[in-house]
């Protein structure tokens, strides 16, 4: 099929975007058109007007913050896989950057795309959450704003941006000394949709007992989870803990899969190998590779 006709607009600047969907209030914006597009042509998505911002290279932008890393919403998939800046300050972030679809894909798509795009089953949605990303956001009749990522994902494709907003930052808390990271997706192959997957980070203490512990999963619900492991800040990490964890996180979800059941011990088992992957790097990190204290 082809998509219902369109205006095509492609600005140069965020300003001149920013008076289009003004203008426009059912536009859709067009990143690396990824998503979009495939909606288009199936007629899923009828919007009067597409905004092509691939032209707005201040967006592409990365910055190397005291505390935060800052990415410009048009970062590609690819960079955030190989950038050795993203790499050294947000390694989860990349590392869940290469399981989007193929190169090509990834070449295209943005980060900020896919989080406005709001797919529960997509890698960046949950990277961002995990790590507690914020989203600055620009609109011509109210300014800037910023959004947590608690509160961006709000329901299947359905985001907290309103209709004239434009992602245009995003700033993500750089991993600091005595945190580990895991992320863990299964899908039929490499490049498919997540049928389920998990990402987290770990922080432990000197005493070796745990700090904080974030974990997120996706295609477990209308949106990717957030589970905060208050409960066990002061516990040591063990296998049993990690069993515990994933047993009860999954046993909240909800996929939307045809075997709901199925969903949830592929959940549990993402959430329980990223916990382990994030307590091993955690102990590499420190010199410790068995993981003994």
């Amino acid at each position: 099929m082809k998509p219902a006709a369109f205006e095509y607009f492609r600005p140069d600047t965020v300003g001149e975007a920013l008076e289009l969907l003004a203008t426009y209030p059912d536009a859709k914006l067009m990143a690396g058109g990824q998503s979009l597009i495939a909606l288009m042509n199936l007629r899923l998505a009828r919007p009067s007007a597409i905004i092509d911002i691939g032209r707005l290279e201040e967006l592409t932008r990365i910055f190397d913050d005291t505390d935060d890393l800052i990415l410009g919403a048009l970062v590609t998939h690819r960079t955030v896989e190989v950038d050795p800046l993203i790499a050294a300050r947000a390694p989860l972030l990349a590392d869940a950057a290469r399981y989007i679809g193929h190169v090509g894909i990834r070449n295209r798509g943005t980060i900020g795309g896919s989080v406005a795009h709001a797919d529960p089953a997509a890698e960046m949605p949950l990277a961002t959450l995990v790590l507690g990303a914020t989203f600055h956001s620009d609109s011509a009749s109210g300014g800037r704003r910023q959004i947590p990522a608690e509160d961006m994902f709000v329901s299947l494709y359905t985001n907290a941006l309103e209709p004239d907003e434009i992602i245009t930052w995003i700033s993500v808390p750089a991993t600091r000394a005595g945190q580990g990271w895991g992320f863990v997706e299964y899908a039929h192959q490499h490049g498919d949709y997540g049928l389920a997957g998990a990402g987290c980070v770990l922080a432990v203490g000197a005493d070796g007992r745990i700090a904080s512990l974030r974990c997120a999963v996706l295609s477990a619900a209308d949106r990717p989870l957030l589970f905060m492991g208050d409960d066990v800040v002061g516990e040591r990490p063990s296998a049993r803990l990690w069993d515990t964890l994933a047993t009860r996180w999954a046993q909240s979800t909800e996929p939307s899969a045809e075997d709901p059941d199925y969903g949830r011990r592929l959940c549990e088992a993402a959430v329980r190998q990223s916990l382990a992957d994030a307590h091993r790097r955690l102990a590499i990190l420190e010199g410790n590779p068995d993981g003994r204290r």
